[in-house]
């Protein structure tokens, strides 16, 4: 079996040219990381840094990571006498910003060219992504939001803010997006033609949370799944244009935007929705669901008495991911994706269930209370496909969903209609 650290398949950003706006934040560190990866996936990378940009990051170390000239004073002569702004905006297939701060979201929303990065901003043809970071009062503020809305309206598209600890102590939206989601997002807007949702026109199937078993009215049989990962699924999914039909086990996540949520509480109830859902496209099993339940449910609470506990006879659930798998013809997804949560041998294990269950791909994560997966913000997995496993680096569940999306999207692009 290969072993590859990296997907195999051609990268969608081969060749892309990337204008890379840095303005000044304390995330301004974090577009060195993604520099990185977006000239390890073959994209060109041109970097602009702002005054405050400056104060962050060095333009050496942006230059040594672009191996491109960084560019910093609209006054320069010698770059003017070219109209380089005109030709920084215009050479570039996307323009990035990231950070993108209160301060220069306000400026592009003003249309103010007052430096070099507002006056590209202004004057590009190109599509533009914003990576927003700041303390969370001045995200949540009315003066930051209209802003926001206001180039969502013109067109620029938005990766973050994230919830999360900042710089300044506090605790809230205003994180900026992880490099991997940035990079995720870029991806997934050259993944397709339909302006960055390549699955526009297929529907998802997700499963997510845990699933309850009944014991008697009061008592029930569950897991520690929050169902943080496969809402992030579905969200991203729907990002890239899926119509998303998400079966929820109880879990106290929000339901993500733009997308149809089934809610259940068992497993034998998760199998009915997934079977009523479709046909679909690309099913993706996340949900954690209960590997056995009580063959018989008490009909009123078990009462403590000095006879000892009650003895529970437990009986199999429905397996969701194989009979999935092995729905007939036509009403198979064309891609299934399982998820393998183990506490050891994970890979080892995760390769024998993808051939248990006769799944296309499957999705391996730590779940050992040392890893802190369940409940937690990061994941750290292993996608096995075919004769494959690309190890990837731990990120948060968001990125780990974006990038899973990203993976959908070009698979079922090749594939065909």
């Amino acid at each position: 079996m290969s072993d590859p650290l990296v997907p195999a398949a051609p990268s969608p950003l081969d060749g892309r040219r990337i204008l890379l706006v840095i303005a000044g934040g304390i995330a301004a560190y974090k577009c060195l990381d993604l520099i990185r990866r977006l000239r390890e996936r073959g994209a060109a990378v041109r970097a602009v840094l702002t005054e405050g940009g400056a104060q962050f990051v060095t333009p050496l170390s942006v230059q040594a990571l672009t191996e491109d000239r960084v560019y910093q004073d609209l006054w320069s002569l010698t770059d003017e006498s070219e109209m380089g702004h005109i030709r920084l905006s215009r050479e570039a297939d996307l323009v990035v910003v990231a950070p993108a701060t209160a301060d220069l979201l306000a400026r592009m929303a003003a249309g103010l060219a007052n430096d070099l990065a507002t006056t590209l901003l202004l004057a590009t043809d190109k599509p533009v992504l914003v990576a927003p970071a700041m303390n969370v009062r001045m995200w949540q503020h009315p003066a930051t939001q209209a802003n926001v809305a206001l180039l969502c309206q013109r067109g620029v598209r938005t990766v973050g803010p994230n919830d999360g600890p900042m710089a300044c102590h506090e605790h809230g939206p205003g994180r900026m997006a992880e490099p991997m989601e940035i990079l995720d997002a870029i991806v997934g807007h050259f993944s397709g033609a339909a302006g960055g949702r390549p699955l526009a026109g297929r529907h998802a199937l997700v499963t997510s949370g845990p699933t309850h078993e009944p014991i008697d009215p009061v008592r029930y049989i569950a897991n520690r799944s929050s169902g943080k990962q496969g809402h992030a699924i579905a969200a991203a999914l729907a990002r890239l244009g899926a119509r998303v039909t998400l079966v929820a086990g109880p879990t106290r996540e929000p339901d993500p935007p733009g997308c149809t949520v089934m809610r259940i509480e068992t497993a034998r109830q998760m199998l009915d929705a997934c079977l009523a859902a479709l046909p679909a496209d690309v099913a993706v099993c996340a949900a954690a669901v209960a590997d056995w339940r009580v063959k018989g449910t008490a009909g009123q609470k078990l009462k403590k008495d000095a006879g000892g506990p009650p003895v529970l006879e437990l009986t199999e659930n429905p397996d969701i991911l194989a009979t999935l798998a092995a729905a007939e013809a036509g009403r198979r997804p064309r891609l299934v994706v399982g998820f393998a949560a183990e506490t050891q041998n994970i890979v080892e294990y995760a390769v024998a269930k993808r051939v248990r269950k006769g799944c296309d791909w499957i999705v391996a994560n730590d779940v050992s209370p040392a890893a802190g997966t369940f409940g937690g913000r990061d994941n750290t997995v292993h996608l096995i496909r075919g004769g494959t496993v690309e190890h990837w680096p731990t990120m948060g569940k968001e990125a780990v969903a974006a990038r899973l999306a990203d993976a959908i999207a070009v698979h079922l692009e090749r594939a065909g209609p």
